[in-house]
């Protein structure tokens, strides 16, 4: 593994990088609460075929983390990944877990030609997702943690204790605990940060998503631009069957919005599948994009 700095936009932003630069690049972005090195598990059965190239997103890790949630709006997060892809050279690869779908989503969505295949791990559509957190029922139940992240109150009482509760919604609030010791505390050092964790939680404070209470289901959501938001290149998703954050309703219909859709799952891992079944994940990778 490599690390080294790129400006970005003007700003100042971490990125690791695994395999020969000459290789195709395949753009690796990570969600909540990690940070580019979490596809250290991952990255080695892939950077035989492709330069893995993984950036601390925009309030994550030793990356640029401005003030105020204003700046994390889903165009400035894709914005940052644009101006990494016109670095590195496009058409790229994308796949993105957890928050980082969002982004590689919003790259799909808005910078076509910047994105030859998809690839989304745990991770989850706008529309879809919306329409299910906004029913009312398993999802919109699974989904009521965000309440306390958006919250005033969530940086104090997700540090508190050397961060104790964040490590137990992060080791179980969304399936198995894989994590060693060590890497725990390479979490904690990044967590820890000077405002590290309120730059982590503005990208739920930013989001528009709204949250049905569970059997209340909501009647008023703004209608998204269902028109724009269509994946036209090859789209591979791969889900950890026991995810309990994100559930199999939470991806109802995708391929009215990606109609080059292929699924896949993967038993005995959940919404951290890259790190529970790091080889299996690869191979499915590599067996996609070599049929398409």
């Amino acid at each position: 593994m490599k690390t080294a700095f790129r400006d970005l936009n003007g700003q100042p932003f971490c990125i690791r990088s695994w395999g020969d630069p000459s290789l195709p690049p395949l753009l690796m972005l990570h969600g909540f609460p990690e940070f580019g090195a979490a596809w250290g598990d991952l990255a080695p059965f892939l950077s035989d075929q492709f330069h893995c190239i993984a950036p601390d997103q925009r309030g994550f890790g030793q990356s640029w983390a401005p003030e105020g949630s204003q700046n994390y709006a889903l165009q400035a997060l894709v914005s940052d990944m644009v101006s990494l892809i016109d670095q590195i050279g496009a058409p790229v690869k994308v796949l993105g877990h957890d928050w980082g779908a969002a982004v590689a989503y919003g790259l799909a969505m808005f910078q076509p030609q910047l994105v030859d295949r998809l690839i989304i791990a745990n991770g989850v559509h706008p529309v879809p997702f919306q329409r299910a957190l906004a029913a009312g029922g398993a999802q919109s139940e699974a989904s009521q943690y965000i309440h306390l992240l958006r919250s005033d109150a969530a940086v104090s009482h997700l540090s508190a204790n050397n961060f104790a509760k964040l490590e137990k919604f992060f080791r179980h609030g969304m399936g198995q605990d894989w994590l060693s010791d060590q890497a725990m505390t390479a979490y904690r050092t990044e967590w820890a940060r000077p405002g590290r964790l309120q730059a982590m939680l503005n990208w739920y404070r930013a989001s528009p998503l709204v949250i049905a209470e569970p059997g209340q289901p909501c009647t008023d959501v703004p209608e998204l631009p269902l028109d724009r938001l269509r994946v036209t290149c090859p789209h591979l998703l791969i889900w950890g069957a026991d995810d309990v954050a994100l559930l199999p309703e939470a991806t109802e219909n995708l391929e009215d919005f990606a109609p080059r859709l292929t699924r896949i799952s993967i038993a005995d891992a959940d919404h951290w599948l890259h790190h529970q079944q790091p080889e299996t994940v690869a191979q499915a990778i590599l067996d996609w994009v070599q049929d398409t």
